[in-house]
């Protein structure tokens, strides 16, 4: 099979899942338990603590592991209930783990604006400005947008903060190992991430939380993860997605500019190929190795079909189900028209990708759209 799904999710590393296996087989006690082998789990985990807060520029007690990206946004959103100020911002192209909850929570008197975002799919900082009232607890806008690759100015977003007493959060899931994270040099609260969007383990998330006063528990039992996730831990996943978040960070550089690569010789012999495509999402301003792509005159779900026999997996923004597609609503916010949203590709590159499988997916789209 050919991928070019990996913002979907990654495969797991080589390295990685050699080590789960071996955790799991031979580590395998509770890791709160007070005996030898419960230590040597816990230590496991206290080790991939400390490489993913390395890998960010944390301290390992601000990570707290939770069960994914939807997990750790969902945290930081209850945590926002009861309190003085009841008001969080956030934009109207998040993923649905951001916006969806958000929604939910307003049945909770957990009020929200999203703001709007341009046609590359930007936010506006003016517009952020005039929506900060003086019930507003925290901002949440996406360091990069997943279908469309947008990377938002979140320094720019903490720097409209300062001194305002806001807490600031950035689901940063598509971003790992594709650009630098700093999160002292960023100056945010709070920032979720994924390790199976990393070549970790699925199942397994990672919340930095600057100020742990500033959190709460949202599962509530044990006291593990510094009382603020009950539960006994997965130490096989923790120690995968610690050692993923090593690797990623190690050769982030050479996997970011690979992707670069990928992605510019792709678009540049697509538009030669088919010179009416169209690329949604900022050109300069984005991810490297995801692109969005709209081909006018073809349905999205034919093209992903047809691929799909030959073993190539892309994917579409558009939702599918009960045999029908609707928009991308990501692609709707940023004024794609409804015709060019139901004819638009993800595709996105990984590490495991080479220049000769991008031709054989150039070579596959030749032959379906100019036949």
């Amino acid at each position: 099979m050919f991928y070019f799904d990996h913002s979907a999710t990654t495969p797991v590393h080589p390295s990685v899942l050699n080590l789960i296996n071996k955790v799991q087989e031979e580590f395998y006690a509770n890791p709160s338990s007070v005996h030898t082998a419960g230590k040597k789990a816990k230590a496991i985990i206290e080790v991939s603590r400390t490489k993913i807060a390395s890998a960010i520029n944390a301290n390992p007690e601000q990570i707290i592991f939770t069960s994914g990206g939807t997990e750790s946004n969902n945290q930081v959103f209850w945590s926002m209930l009861n309190k003085s100020r009841s008001h969080v911002i956030s934009n109207k192209i998040e993923h649905p783990a951001v916006i969806k909850v958000l929604k939910y929570l307003n049945a909770f008197n957990l009020d929200y604006s999203l703001i709007n975002v341009d046609k590359n799919g930007l936010i506006n900082l003016e517009e952020l400005k005039n929506q900060i009232t003086d019930q507003t607890s925290l901002v949440s806008i996406m360091m990069s947008n997943n279908e469309i690759g947008t990377i938002q100015p979140i320094k720019e977003v903490v720097k409209v903060l300062q001194n305002k007493n806001i807490l600031m959060h950035t689901d940063a899931v598509q971003c790992f190992g594709k650009i630098d994270i700093d999160v002292g040099m960023l100056g945010i609260d709070f920032l979720s991430l994924s390790a199976h969007k990393f070549y970790g383990p699925k199942g397994l998330g990672i919340l930095y939380v600057k100020n742990k006063k500033t959190i709460k528990n949202l599962l509530i039992g044990g006291s593990q993860e510094y009382g603020l996730r009950g539960g006994t831990e997965n130490v096989a996943s923790i120690a995968g997605a610690g050692l993923a978040a090593e690797i990623g960070s190690k050769n982030l550089k050479k996997n970011a500019q690979k992707l670069m690569e990928l992605k510019k010789y792709f678009i540049k012999e697509l538009k030669a190929l088919y010179p009416s495509v169209i690329i949604n999402g900022h050109l300069t301003k984005s991810l490297p190795g995801l692109i969005n792509v709209s081909f006018p005159g073809f349905r999205s779900d034919i093209l992903m079909a047809k691929l799909d026999r030959v073993n190539i997996a892309v994917s579409s923004g558009s939702a599918c189900g009960s045999g029908s597609i609707k928009p991308s609503p990501v692609l709707s916010e940023i004024g794609i028209s409804e015709k060019l949203n139901l004819s638009s590709l993800r595709i996105s590159f990984g590490s495991t990708n080479n220049i000769n499988e991008v031709k054989i997916l150039l070579k596959e789209l030749n032959l379906i759209l100019n036949n």
